[in-house]
């Protein structure tokens, strides 16, 4: 009987208690977000390797509006529930919460992952959370991204 993945996906309320419960049984949580418009290989490689920093992963996928603000009138492609859907999906993602904010620096501040992720292109000083998650005793790593693999990419090699 094939198993739905749309329980992972949850609002903040239920998303901080299954935090509480997952660092109460010394799991060690993970945070990573993203827009995710056209799921490839490099997000599907960075995923896999975030959660391996750790035990569970939490995935911020940015709403629809907020990737409007960050990519253009043109985009998502895909909507968020769409996105948030595919992302579930991953073996390895243990949750997926759709933030409104242009960055999740909100949510990073209320859930408190042990250990916060981004891709390489981007240094300590950019990641938005690093110092709230270093404060409270986290950690923050990056991750090598797959080179040559982008959605921007994807859509303009469809373009053309």
């Amino acid at each position: 009987m094939p198993v739905s993945t749309q329980y992972k996906i949850c609002e903040l309320a239920e998303a901080l208690q299954r935090r509480d419960d997952w660092k109460s049984a010394g799991e060690q949580v993970v945070f990573t977000n993203g827009c995710f418009d056209i799921l490839h290989l490099g997000h599907v490689d960075y995923l896999e390797k975030a959660h391996q920093t750790g035990t569970k992963m939490i995935v911020g996928v940015n709403s629809d509006a907020s990737v409007r603000v960050l990519k253009g009138p043109e985009r998502p492609v895909n909507n968020e529930y769409a996105r948030a859907r595919i992302i579930a999906s991953l073996q390895f993602v243990d949750l997926v919460i759709v933030f409104h904010e242009e960055t999740p620096l909100e949510l990073i501040n209320i859930l408190l992952p042990n250990i916060l992720v981004k891709g390489d292109d981007y240094s300590f000083d950019t990641i938005v959370g690093a110092k709230e998650v270093i404060a409270a005793g986290g950690q923050v790593k990056t991750i090598p991204l797959v080179p040559s693999y982008s959605t921007t990419g994807i859509i303009q090699k469809l373009k053309q």
